[in-house]
């Protein structure tokens, strides 16, 4: 071979080895180092984290992930996927934080970073169908406690984020939280900054629950009816009466001092709905309710989570 075609050769070799060492140190090389998911491998993931809120009927903002087609169909505020473009994807600047409120509604913990890549490149790449045959993504029922085990966080969050926390978040469908009440986290569920609405070990005294009840107005919620079920409302009831446990089953303190405000039925030993109340000598009463009438109790939590009564009024 002539001298100079063999330089040629290895300048052609030399190139092609430099821009495919480069490709491979790449961008490129990380992405076909991480396969693209498609639907049918990221709708197990959707399932577990998103389709509590986003199925059926009652979709949270008219969003269904339970099907590539209500993914692809979006909310009633517009697309949620922008296919090729992940960066100006809804669903991505929600798992992010980048828009508010921050997805999923039950978190903390945050979708990790290892799947929002996954959602990322399934965007980028168009989103692709996968296999149709396992593609589905089945609605997830509220996770119940096994017999004998506490009721935890973990089984109430979902709950509270499929039928309440709709409204009870920024931006939600009544724009700002009512009352300034969010119910999309373990801390803000449990917050008294302006009055406390779980009191751990206190159910009856605890207005969440008692919204939930129809004691307190307007029940909740506040899209009902229908309104939660016997079965989900006792799970409530059981969360708080076992002290209203975080993820990790730690109970809750009994925050002393915080206000309470209370709705509901006084009966003949003066006490709301079966709840005892503390009224001392300093408490201003405004028509004291008769036994079967409807009262307004409004105080603070004393020591083991008793009402202490500091206003009551019938209704």
């Amino acid at each position: 071979m002539p001298r100079h075609a063999v330089a040629a050769n290895l300048r052609a070799t030399l190139l092609i080895t430099l821009f495919t060492g480069a490709a491979l140190t790449g961008p490129a090389a990380q992405a076909q180092a991480q396969p693209t998911d498609t639907w049918a491998t990221l709708a197990p993931l959707l399932a577990e984290r998103c389709v509590m809120c986003h199925n059926a009927s009652a979709a949270a903002a008219g969003l269904r992930l339970d099907s590539l087609e209500g993914v692809k169909k979006g909310s009633t505020r517009g697309p949620v996927v922008q296919p090729g473009n992940p960066a100006n994807s809804e669903i991505i600047r929600r798992v992010k934080g980048s828009s508010l409120p921050r997805m999923p509604m039950t978190g903390p913990p945050w979708l990790p970073d290892a799947d929002v890549a996954r959602l990322e490149r399934w965007i980028a790449a168009g989103l692709p169908e996968g296999n149709p045959a396992s593609a589905s993504a089945p609605a997830t029922a509220a996770t119940r406690p096994a017999p004998g085990q506490p009721v935890t966080w973990v089984h109430v969050a979902p709950l509270l984020a499929t039928r309440c926390a709709q409204c009870h978040t920024d931006n939600g469908a009544m724009g700002p939280p009512p009352e300034g009440y969010r119910l999309t986290s373990y801390e803000a569920t449990l917050a008294a900054a302006d009055r406390v609405r779980v009191v751990p070990g206190q159910p009856g005294a605890s207005e969440l629950l008692r919204r939930v009840q129809g004691h307190s107005r307007p029940r909740m919620p506040y899209n009902g009816p229908p309104w939660l079920s016997a079965e989900d409302t006792q799970l409530i009831s059981d969360w708080i009466a076992q002290g209203a446990r975080n993820a990790q089953g730690q109970p809750a303190p009994v925050p002393v001092g915080a206000k309470v405000r209370l709705g509901g039925t006084m009966d003949a030993q003066g006490r709301l709905d079966g709840l005892p109340l503390h009224i001392g000598p300093g408490a201003r009463v405004e028509k004291m309710p008769r036994a079967g009438e409807g009262a307004q109790v409004r105080g603070r939590v004393g020591e083991g989570g008793r009402v202490e009564v500091e206003r009551v009024r019938g209704r």
